[in-house]
């Protein structure tokens, strides 16, 4: 246990982990680590400006939205993280520099400079464990009544990553098992294209970004997928709705086959 004085959030902040549709009855289970700008109160700003609380470096903007477009229509359990990436990403473990990273793409992050063994673990145990634990919490639940799982987790990306910019608009992600991934990319490539989409871009394994489908996915034998869509697309309401109806298609073709 950490001392009190690490705590990082408040009895009135609530939990770090929010669940919809516990009890969905479709095989997917929708993950969405960094669905939320939302700091603790205890960090103020991280020393960083409005508009760098705004941007990428905080959360995915519009990944909820079309998360939550996701879950309604294939009516799918969610889960997502409530709180910033800024303090702990979900998608790294905790030895990771990228869990708390001092430094994102071309923000210094002040409030993440310099921090103690106790600090890092603090924020671990408020945020990184009680997430997972959730997800294994509704894996156990969905084995003891013999649903099937399929992970699926939702992200979004820049257009323009320093200062280069992407032509790609989504990106179908996995680690060693292609299986679901092959699946929603043959999916896409029926009929005419809507959008440019392409495998394990703009990131890939490499870069560290599969964690959590190795944790729940090929952990356990899971089919598995991640969806980043390029935060443009998906900037506003219609886009979000237009962008989510189009992956529910993809993901119930590849469920169905």
């Amino acid at each position: 246990m950490v001392p009190a004085h690490f705590k990082v959030l408040s009895e009135a902040e609530g939990e770090c982990v929010s669940v919809e549709r516990p009890d969905g009855k479709s095989p997917l289970l929708v993950i969405c680590e960094h669905a939320s700008r939302l700091l603790p109160e205890r960090y103020g700003t991280l020393g960083l400006s409005a508009e760098a609380l705004e941007s990428h470096i905080a959360w995915d903007p519009g990944a909820l939205a079309v998360a939550r477009g996701i879950s309604e229509a294939l009516d799918a359990t969610l889960i997502y993280q409530r709180f910033s990436r800024l303090i702990y990403d979900c998608n790294r473990p905790p030895e990771s520099p990228g869990a708390m990273p001092a430094r994102s793409e071309i923000y210094e992050i002040p409030g993440n400079a310099d921090l103690s063994a106790e600090e890092r673990l603090a924020r671990a145990e408020a945020l990184y464990i009680p997430f997972h634990d959730a997800i294994r919490a509704l894996i156990r639940d969905r084995k003891a009544r013999g649903q099937e799982t399929v992970i699926a987790t939702v992200h979004s990306f820049t257009p323009v990553y320093h200062d280069r910019t992407r032509a790609v608009e989504i990106g179908i992600l996995h680690d060693e098992d292609s299986r679901f991934a092959d699946s929603v990319l043959n999916a896409a490539s029926t009929g005419s294209p809507l959008y440019k989409i392409e495998r394990n871009e703009p990131y890939g394994p490499a870069d560290g970004v599969t964690h959590t489908l190795i944790l729940h996915g090929l952990s356990n034998g899971f089919r598995n997928v991640m969806i980043e869509v390029r935060n443009d697309l998906i900037s506003d309401e219609d886009g979000q709705g237009v962008m989510a109806d189009y992956l529910t298609g993809l993901l119930q073709q590849s469920l169905d086959a």
